[in-house]
């Protein structure tokens, strides 16, 4: 027969169930504010940010946001990350389910598009962000750079993954690939965000393949 806890755990339980309810509501809500500053940071940029404006769109007090990332600038880095990670989700996680060469740049050129068509109406904090802080230091900044490095060594990886199957040319820089296919990216933002100029996004795609055939083996 097992023996009857003692007064200590068993008044142990309940705190600890609180103590972990507290805690889990505590990232809910952070999850809830650091989703609210995302979709801000996309239309007037992460230096439009501060814990005021949060405040006012979440109906949150000052204190009670301030509470969460304890600084503006914790909050940027905290945006920063989760953009980075749906982006992940959205573009090179599904990309990884494609063949290794061809296929699988060509999907992660074609996720990364798909996103980018979206972004075209809200904004990418990868571009509005480096606009914001290429000429500052500081975690933003690093955090910023950190999460597109990230993404740039992927796509170089894929390209180099390309070469060694024989598909891509193998004397090739695939710095001087990923150049000109990020260069795409940033054409198609110029011209169909602030432009508006029709079928940016054929160009775009038009461009992708004229690439991959310049450098074909």
């Amino acid at each position: 027969m097992s023996a009857a806890p003692s007064p200590a755990s068993a008044s142990a339980t309940p705190r600890t169930a609180r103590r972990e309810g507290r805690a889990l509501k505590g990232q809910q809500t952070k999850a809830a504010i650091t989703e609210a500053a995302l979709g801000l940071a996309t239309h007037i940029g992460l230096e439009g940010l501060s814990i005021g404006a949060l405040a006012d769109v979440t109906g949150m007090s000052k204190s009670g946001v301030f509470a969460h990332f304890g600084s503006r600038e914790e909050l940027q880095i905290s945006v920063i990350r989760e953009y980075h990670q749906r982006f992940e989700q959205e573009v090179f996680y599904p990309a990884m389910e494609y063949e290794r060469g061809l296929p699988r740049l060509r999907a992660l050129f074609s996720h990364w598009m798909q996103r980018t068509s979206v972004e075209i109406d809200s904004g990418c904090i990868y571009i509005s962000g480096a606009v914001e802080f290429d000429d500052r230091d500081g975690p933003v900044r690093d955090a910023l750079a950190s999460s597109v490095l990230t993404w740039m060594a992927a796509m170089c990886r894929a390209i180099e993954q390309c070469q060694e199957l024989g598909q891509l040319r193998a004397d090739a820089d695939p710095r001087q690939v990923l150049f000109e296919i990020h260069g795409l990216i940033l054409a198609l933002h110029y011209e169909a965000r602030f432009l508006k100029t029709p079928g940016s996004l054929e160009r775009a795609h038009a461009g992708f393949d004229s690439i991959l055939a310049r450098y074909a083996a």
